[in-house]
């Protein structure tokens, strides 16, 4: 008689985090606030900021809050006003309980709460073609897990780099459209005035230049799924007639009065937050909730260092020849292991395939090779390392973006073409570096 067997069955795990609300108690912001349970808090003018602030004093990425079992983590972001406590300038600091920050001109109260959040994380370390063993990324494999075979529409929200697209491409294989088409749309990477026509597609005539009728990409996906990546991006004059077509699950071509019904599952993709931007009046709030049925985030590759060996070794592996991680030398890993990876794990990509070719220029900027007696001479101001790279990164783009406007004398199109960039991107970047 054959044996009665029993296949185990892989459990999640499920983790318990408190919660820490963040509030400006004085300042401009005076009474904004932000809370989160179990992940980071960075704060800052700039607009991918979990906790955006007015105040000129504070910088751009000015500091990082990550909570722990008894209090919170400060981190320093190379802001230039420093973050105090009292009279004392904090770097690098584990605080217990609630404490009072100033930063710039501003004072923040963090404050540990009672209640507590759980998440599954999931067992496995990978979803597709994602890899990560950290807590965040099995948190990020249950979420996908549970959402790939729905219907719903979804949000994946993240810092440029860290694989959005990568996501979308692991939800739809995942999904019951798997044989279906997945037809993806950059919606920073089109002119503003042919957006229309890609998204919904147009007939014959319908504007100088359309020679004939074609599809748009919901037509071109029918019964698979759209990805439309930089969402934040969209024209604003077009967020509701993407609403439109979400909810009514039809469109018209352009100079067609003929409705066609479409049968698509959207994925979209943003580096911006859009709850932040949709506070600021730049997207619409319906556009938003409707979109976001899931919402996903994509944490960055410095919150997750722990994923760097396994990330590694699997871009080494793809390399030709293939290589290993053991043949990458220690002064080499520990500037891996230091850097900040603002570009996340695309930057981390082209690092390895970079140090496959020339060890010695891994990072594309420092040197392995002095010995401990022999200290490189460099001519800048010794700060730590993540800061010294990513004030060399800004100031270089601020550079880069004065001399483009310099020479097409402020014309965003001209310098658009000379950058081989769109002017979404232009416009983009002049905000991010506070030139615009």
């Amino acid at each position: 008689m054959d044996q009665e067997r029993t296949q185990a069955q892989s459990r999640p795990t499920i983790v318990s985090y408190g919660k820490t609300r963040v509030t400006v108690i004085d300042g401009p912001d005076r009474g904004r606030t932000c809370e989160t349970a179990g992940r980071p808090i960075r704060i800052g003018t700039a607009s991918d900021n979990d906790l955006v602030l007015s105040d000129p004093t504070v910088s751009r990425r000015h500091c990082a809050l990550v909570p722990t079992a008894d209090g919170f983590r400060v981190s320093d972001e190379g802001s230039t006003n420093g973050v105090l406590v009292g009279r004392v300038r904090l770097f690098e600091a584990a605080l217990v309980g609630a404490s009072d920050l100033r930063i710039g001109e501003t004072t923040v109260s963090v404050v540990p709460l009672p209640d507590r959040v759980e998440r599954e994380q999931a067992t496995i370390d990978h979803f597709g073609d994602l890899l990560g063993a950290s807590p965040a990324m099995r948190e990020l494999f249950a979420d996908l897990a549970r959402i790939a075979d729905a219907e719903v529409t979804v949000l994946i929200e993240g810092e440029t780099g860290t694989g959005k697209e990568l996501v979308a491409e692991s939800l739809h294989r995942e999904s019951r459209r798997a044989d279906k088409p997945l037809v993806v749309f950059d919606c920073s990477a089109v002119s503003p005035t042919l957006v229309e026509s890609e998204l919904f597609g147009h007939e014959r005539g319908a504007f100088t230049g359309a020679i004939g009728a074609r599809a748009g990409i919901f037509e071109q996906a029918q019964g698979g799924s759209i990805f439309l990546d930089e969402l934040g991006e969209l024209p604003k004059e077009l967020q509701p007639k993407l609403l439109r077509v979400l909810e009514k699950r039809e469109v018209r071509r352009l100079g067609s009065q003929r409705a066609i019904t479409v049968d698509v599952r959207v994925l979209a993709a943003t580096n911006r937050k859009l709850a932040a931007e949709v506070a600021n009046g730049n997207f619409r709030e319906d556009l938003y909730f409707r979109l976001a049925g899931a919402h996903v985030v994509v944490p960055p590759l410095r919150d997750r260092k722990q994923d760097l060996p396994m990330l590694v070794e699997h871009f080494l592996r793809r390399s030709v020849p293939p290589r290993a991680l053991s043949e990458m030398a220690g002064p080499v890993w520990e500037m891996f292991m230091a850097h900040r990876w603002p570009g996340n794990v695309r930057e981390l990509r082209n690092a390895v395939d970079r140090w496959a070719v020339t060890p010695e220029r891994a990072l594309g900027v420092l040197e392995v090779e002095a010995s401990a007696n022999d200290a490189p001479k460099l001519e800048v101001e010794l700060l730590p390392l993540r800061v010294a790279r990513r004030d060399a990164s800004d100031d270089f783009e601020r550079r880069y973006l004065r001399a483009l406007l310099a020479r097409t004398n402020g014309n965003i199109t001209r310098a658009a073409a000379i950058a081989e960039v769109s002017r979404q991107m232009i416009h983009k970047l002049l905000r991010s570096q506070g030139l615009a």
